[in-house]
């Protein structure tokens, strides 16, 4: 079965994390996504980073499913061509400055004009207009201003750290390829295409918001509650390793006191028997676990939380990760063979639909590998293809 959005055309303007990453999540669902790029490529091509045989493993997850067509859109004839693929698009995805496409000749109005249905998604790191709208951003910039670096400081220390993943990009990529979508969808009732702006200070904040920012909710009603509760309780110290508990019910609570085997203290003593007695005693019910957990090793104690319905993991390594039998059980890592990078793993598309596939239809393209493909797809005859290839407008390996 085709995919869920089989049919669809994108020309993928994008570099670097969150353009790439959106446009293949659109590539995931059996869109026919072409990766436009410029004649020196993508610069997550370049050297740096892991790579086998000049494929580079990130390159290979941020651009699977997608053909490469090498336009130099630097000059009058590169931009004409490009033009002229405009109509039998559906969707354009950018993640240029504010203004670089504009000045370059490819802005909405531009686009919409020689196609009304085209969905046109600019990706920003800080909005369009602004007193930061011109910076040069990148993903440790957003979560500066968004609230991610305050969050997750040391209480301690009181010194701002960054999550150790380019998390806003993520998100970004994500919320993107869901506004598409949607702009999609309206396209099928109006018949008119739209400009999609997302910013990664928008989506960045939408994901704090329901439970970090929370108390931010109520105009004048603020309230400041210093530090945040911190996550690093739920990383508890056993006899040989570490595991993770989250209890959040009364239950899983009453739960994780019988794995410890401290049920009959902790439920029948007062400074513990509620949330809100366990806040009023922190320090010492958080000594008092932690001297709990260190009686038992891991195997031992997993096997207590999980008897006792306690919500609970153990701690993967990284390496780890591609071994645990429930990754493993669910078919979430795919295994297949790229023609330059060998046998590679990446994760599925994270959705499984009843009656459409997603997966990896495409490996990620070399440099201009589809350039000639594409081009006479869009309806360029043979002497136009040669033409700008032998101008050096369209860089091609099959010439």
């Amino acid at each position: 079965m085709p995919g869920p959005l089989n049919g669809v055309k994108v020309l993928d303007l994008t570099a670097i994390y969150s353009g790439p990453i959106c446009a293949s999540i659109l590539g995931d669902h059996g869109a026919d996504v072409v990766k436009v790029e410029p004649p020196d490529g993508d610069t997550m091509r370049g050297p740096g980073r892991a790579a086998i045989n000049g494929v580079p493993g990130p390159f290979a997850m941020l651009n699977r499913n997608k053909r490469s067509l090498v336009i130099d859109l630097r000059n009058e004839e590169g931009k004409s061509a490009f033009k002229r693929l405009l109509p039998n698009a559906d969707v354009v995805v950018e993640n240029f400055r504010p203004g670089v496409l504009e000045r370059m000749g490819f802005g909405w109005e531009v686009m919409h004009e020689i196609n009304p249905m085209l969905i046109y998604c600019s990706i920003t790191g800080l909005g369009n207009k602004g007193p930061y709208s011109n910076r040069r951003v990148y993903d440790a910039v957003v979560q500066a201003i968004s609230g991610f670096a305050t969050l997750q400081a040391d209480p301690k220390l009181d010194r701002p750290e960054l999550i150790n993943t380019l998390i806003c990009d993520k998100i970004t990529a994500i919320t993107a390829a869901q506004n598409i979508c949607s702009a999609l969808y309206a396209r099928e009732q109006t018949g008119e295409g739209q400009h999609v702006q997302v910013s990664m200070l928008d989506s960045a904040l939408f994901f704090l918001w329901p439970d970090s920012m929370a108390n931010y909710t109520f105009v004048g009603r603020e309230v400041d509650m210093g530090h945040v509760a911190s996550h690093r309780y739920f990383v508890r110290e056993t006899k040989d390793g570490y595991v993770i508990t989250m209890p959040v019910k009364r239950g899983e609570w009453q739960g994780l006191f019988t794995a410890l085997e401290l049920d009959n203290l902790l439920l029948d003593d007062p400074r513990f028997n509620s949330p809100m007695a366990r806040r009023r005693n922190s320090a010492m019910f958080q000594t008092m676990l932690n001297d709990a957990y260190k009686n038992f090793t891991t195997a031992e104690l997993v096997k207590r939380l999980d008897e006792n319905q306690v919500p609970y993991a153990e701690v993967n390594s990284r390496a780890e990760i591609v071994e645990d039998p429930q990754i493993n059980a669910m078919g979430a890592l795919l295994e297949f063979e790229h023609p330059y990078g060998g046998l590679m793993r990446q994760p599925r598309p994270p959705g499984l639909f009843s009656d459409t596939k997603t997966g990896i239809f495409r490996t990620s393209p070399d440099l201009g590998e589809h350039s000639v493909e594409v081009l006479a797809q869009y309806g360029f005859t043979e002497e136009e293809i040669a033409d700008l290839v032998n101008q050096n407008v369209v860089h091609t390996d099959d010439y």
